[in-house]
């Protein structure tokens, strides 16, 4: 039986898409005041000055300036700020998605940390509400990199870390289904995998598995199968000295056809390929 040839979060995440549907700096009192609200995007912000409360999901907070957090969609959310003395706020409104999954999930907490370098958080707002304003393609991509970056830093530094964070993701609903399917094509590579065996491990139907499993990996079940089969052969031919013929082996291919297949859909032969990443 094969190691596992990846890391499960690494790979959902693989798939996650994310949208910035906002993006502002606020210091305005009204703006702020909220109460009872279930909105259906992600809010993200970095707290810059002022003083306030959130309450989320009954919880209550007390963000203070340089610190970050994500209010999740769906949560029911209560913001109120002073008056005198109101939250300045880098903030965007957001989706992300895992398949058909939400990152972050309604019934959850405030994702709130200290940020552990305000001014470069700040100058990653900065960047991204600049580059939302210009909304062309490449202004887009950059978009999308100033929210990752500002995901990763909240998820990293709350009192939540990211791996617990994505341990819970797996874990929930139909998460573990999956992940179990996921866990099962890794450790069986080496061998025959059939979409009957696959779906018997989520008690579906191969008729209703197939769409099932394409509606959140983005690809049939069996093509995800070939996938994961040729990332390993990549990463076994530029790592290591195992024989084309052992590494068709580890990925339950005859010799012949692992060829064949691999080179149609890289390009290259395993021998060629293996040359050109030495």
């Amino acid at each position: 039986m094969m190691n596992n040839s990846g890391n499960l979060s690494g790979r959902l995440l693989q798939n996650l898409k994310v949208t910035v549907t906002h993006a502002q700096l606020s210091n305005r009192y009204p703006g702020w005041n909220r109460t009872l609200e279930t909105p259906a995007f992600n809010r993200l912000y970095f707290i810059d000055g002022g003083e306030g409360k959130v309450i989320i999901n009954g919880i209550t907070y007390y963000p203070k300036p340089g610190q970050i957090m994500i209010m999740p969609a769906g949560s029911t959310q209560t913001t109120e700020t002073s008056i005198d003395d109101p939250y300045i706020r880098y903030y965007c409104h957001f989706d992300a998605d895992i398949g058909e999954w939400p990152l972050f999930h309604a019934e959850k907490k405030l994702y709130i940390c200290d940020s552990p370098n305000p001014d470069s958080i700040r100058a990653t707002f900065v960047e991204m509400i600049e580059q939302f304003q210009k909304d062309d393609v490449l202004s887009i991509l950059r978009t999308q990199a100033c929210l990752l970056n500002l995901i990763a830093t909240c998820l990293e530094s709350s009192d939540s870390s990211h791996t617990d964070f994505m341990t819970q993701f797996i874990h929930t609903g139909d998460h573990g289904k999956l992940a179990h399917v996921l866990h099962y094509i890794d450790y069986c590579l080496n061998k025959p995998i059939e979409i009957d065996e696959l779906a018997e491990l989520v008690h579906l139907h191969p008729n209703y598995f197939i769409p099932y499993f394409k509606r959140f990996m983005g690809v049939t079940p069996m093509a995800y199968v070939q996938l994961k089969r040729m990332e390993h052969a990549k990463r076994q031919l530029s790592y290591t000295d195992y024989s084309i013929s052992d590494i068709a082996e580890q990925v339950g291919m005859e010799l012949a056809h692992f060829s064949k297949y691999f080179k149609k859909t890289m390009g290259l032969s395993p021998s060629t390929y293996r040359n050109s990443t030495k």
